[in-house]
């Protein structure tokens, strides 16, 4: 079946986070790009109409943090499945950390995985290369190469370089030739629980791990920038001291930008309740005042970015005692709800919420950003704002079924994403 090559978008709400800007109106598409926006729409005539009334029109969503279970591994066709739950849930540009199997540590792996969404033809991946190879943290990965095959920045995914003069042998080496690292806020000596440490890991009898294991990481980091010039993305931050120490940072002017998963933006340590093994994550849930002191960073910008952290878990990984359990959560196919949740939570104008999922993560990634103006690239999502529904494992595309959110009734759901021009995705709209 051909693709049109002309796309109307009629009557929906027109959110650009670049801009700051909402207004009602249409939006035209000729080829992969976006043709005319609002009044100057008028009179495009379109081999296809999306009638978008009483929905959201905005820029597709940015996840800084997807793992794809590519370019190998047991779960054979798994990016197929993922990049179909990031079209569904709105995700069009997808980064995937190294921490694949086996790791991205070499550009043909890189390459692999690259062929392999692009013969998909849904979401854009872009890849973080390993800092070290095989992310043992013993030695320095081919960073030149791995950002010559179009890797993004050099990351350690979520395990901590333990030697701290490796850590600024790379740091030194990235600053020099202008690659930006991307390291976990996570000490590789105090970690190891499996709960937020706290009364409410003591009275279920879980081992902890500490805020100290998050705040003794961060310390070490800006030194470290301070010393190199490195530009530094920090992944998923969880606790108030944390948010401090970030704050601290940007003020002294150091080229560091951070994000925060939604989970620890949303729920909180005692969301375990009695033991449940969906609230088993990394970083771990901590208590209320760390996630006032992530969203109210989130808001003003301190944080760059909100993540999914999506990392499919199977069944029988996830169904242990909590302990036990493998750390993780699909995520692709509810950035949107815990974005819009989150903005009502702030108390945040739709487009300020929504530039930490597109514009701020754009420039934390450094990548192109989206816009919805004349000329821009055509990528972009409608959204039914009230459209109410539950994640069970009937309702998400990804091939892993455990959330955290699976109890909970979401709002906002994404009625059509469109890449390039071309519809990858869409649904029926929600019975009145």
């Amino acid at each position: 079946m051909n693709e049109p090559k002309t796309l109307l978008v009629r009557g929906g709400l027109l959110v650009d986070p670049a801009s700051g800007t909402q207004a009602r109106g249409d939006l035209a598409i000729a080829g992969e790009r976006i043709h005319a926006v609002g009044a100057e729409a008028s009179g495009f005539v379109a081999e296809r109409v999306i009638d978008a009334s009483g929905c959201l029109v905005m820029p597709g969503l940015i996840d800084l943090c997807a793992r794809l279970g590519e370019p190998g591994g047991e779960a054979a066709g798994l990016l197929d499945s993922e990049l179909a739950a990031a079209g569904v849930g709105g995700v069009t540009r997808v980064v995937c950390p190294p921490d694949t199997d086996p790791v991205l540590d070499e550009p043909s792996l890189v390459e692999m995985l690259r062929w392999r969404a692009r013969r998909i033809k849904r979401s854009r991946v872009y890849a973080l290369g390993a800092l070290t190879t095989g992310l043992q943290g013993e030695r320095l990965a081919e960073m030149a190469s791995l950002v010559k095959s179009s890797c993004i920045g050099l990351s350690q995914a979520g395990v901590p370089v333990a030697d701290t003069m490796l850590l600024l042998r790379a740091m030194q080496y990235a600053s020099t030739f202008g690659y930006k690292v991307w390291l976990p806020a996570v000490d590789a000596h105090l970690s190891g629980g499996v709960a937020g440490s706290g009364p409410y890991a003591q009275r279920l009898g879980l081992p902890g791990v500490p805020v100290l294991a998050e705040t003794v990481a961060l310390q070490t980091i800006f030194e470290l920038v301070r010393a190199t010039g490195c530009a530094v993305h920090i992944g998923r931050l969880s606790s108030a001291a944390g948010v401090e120490l970030l704050r601290r940072a940007k003020a002294e002017s150091l080229p560091v930008t951070a994000d925060v998963s939604m989970h620890n933006l949303l729920l909180t340590d005692v969301d375990i309740g009695w033991f449940d093994s969906r609230m088993r994550l990394e970083p771990p849930l901590r208590r209320q005042a760390d996630r006032d002191a992530l969203q109210g960073a989130l808001a003003d910008g301190t944080i760059d970015a909100l993540v999914s952290d999506h990392t499919p878990v199977d069944s029988d990984d996830k169904i242990l005692p909590f302990g036990e359990a493998a750390p993780g959560a699909t995520g692709l196919e509810l950035l949107l709800p815990a974005v819009l949740e989150f903005a009502r939570r702030a108390g945040l104008a739709l487009p300020q919420a929504l530039a930490s999922v597109t514009t701020r993560a754009a420039a934390a990634a450094r990548v192109e950003l989206p816009r919805l103006q004349a000329g821009a690239a055509a990528e972009l999502i409608v959204v039914d704002p009230q459209q109410r529904w539950k994640p069970t494992a009937q309702m998400l595309r990804s091939r892993a079924k455990h959330t955290p959110l699976g109890d909970v009734e979401l709002q906002g759901r994404v009625r059509a994403t469109v890449i390039d021009g071309r519809v990858i995705h869409e649904s029926e709209a929600a019975p009145a």
